[in-house]
């Protein structure tokens, strides 16, 4: 299984910067001596000090000591036709990209493209499938960086939000719908790591997908890079929401679902 994308120091620190909330400043609200909070930032972490920090910085206590100590347990998704997760190293980190596909036509669209397309060509090849469309999550460097030899081998159009552009891609707004065989795609706007970061909603499969890039992560979810508010915004009114049993297909890290993560995740659960 590909490991979860962040640690809880990590976690902390995304709420931190977002907040712009120093190591000082948090002690000082948390009213606990601020070595105890530069041990957690560390990495040595005990209860009673993220039960401190945890409603200061908007995280659920319980999600986040089960992440520190080991015990965050990623969901367990069992495969469905016709989806399929390709995780490719890009510098000193993993990235996905995924396809989804009509079984029946063997229609199928490529969501980002990871560092190398070479597998999802692959893959493509050995289920006989043709590629329909691109759709692009956002275009940090990492889920494009393959874009141009994808677009090459499939001669499939490229889609990406307007807010951002990447190369021989057409811009679209919000709401856009896209359809490929049995395939029903929903474009929300799920900004805040990204100016356009864009989750597809799928449906047509045995159960609903969310292609949600770095909006959204197994235990976590992407920096706040232009707006930790929009992020954590558009995550609670755009993608918890969907049915429970929706599969999400993260930017970086192993798959999961929206229950798992209206449950458990340190971001959200205490919303």
């Amino acid at each position: 299984m590909i490991p979860l994308e962040d640690t809880a120091a990590d976690i902390l620190g995304k709420a931190q910067r977002g907040l712009g909330i120093s190591d000082s400043q948090l002690a000082e609200r948390a009213e606990i001596a601020p070595e105890r909070v530069r041990r957690l930032r560390d990495g040595d972490f005990d209860d009673e000090t993220i039960g401190a920090v945890a409603p200061i910085l908007g995280l659920d206590a319980s999600s986040l000591s089960k992440l520190a100590h080991n015990k965050w347990t990623p969901e367990s998704v069992e495969a469905i036709a016709g989806l399929a997760q390709f995780n490719t190293i890009y510098d000193d980190m993993t990235v996905n990209a995924y396809l989804a596909w009509d079984p029946a036509s063997r229609d199928a669209v490529a969501f980002d493209t990871g560092a190398d397309c070479t597998p999802m060509l692959d893959r493509a090849k050995s289920e006989n499938l043709t590629v329909k469309l691109i759709l692009l999550t956002h275009a940090h460097p990492d889920h494009v960086a393959d874009l141009a030899r994808l677009q090459k081998a499939t001669g499939a159009p490229v889609y990406i939000s307007s807010r951002e552009s990447a190369s021989g891609a057409e811009s679209f707004e919000e709401g856009k719908r896209f359809e490929c065989g049995v395939l029903r795609i929903e474009s929300r706007l799920t900004s805040g790591h990204s100016r356009g970061g864009m989750t597809y909603v799928v449906d047509g499969l045995a159960r609903p997908i969310a292609v949600v890039g770095d909006s959204l992560f197994a235990a976590s979810m992407g920096g706040g890079a232009v707006s930790y508010e929009d992020a954590l915004r558009n995550n609670r009114e755009k993608i918890l929401p969907l049915p429970d049993e929706t599969i999400v297909c993260p930017g970086h890290g192993p798959l999961t679902t929206v229950g798992k993560e209206k449950r458990e995740n340190p971001f959200l659960a205490a919303s």
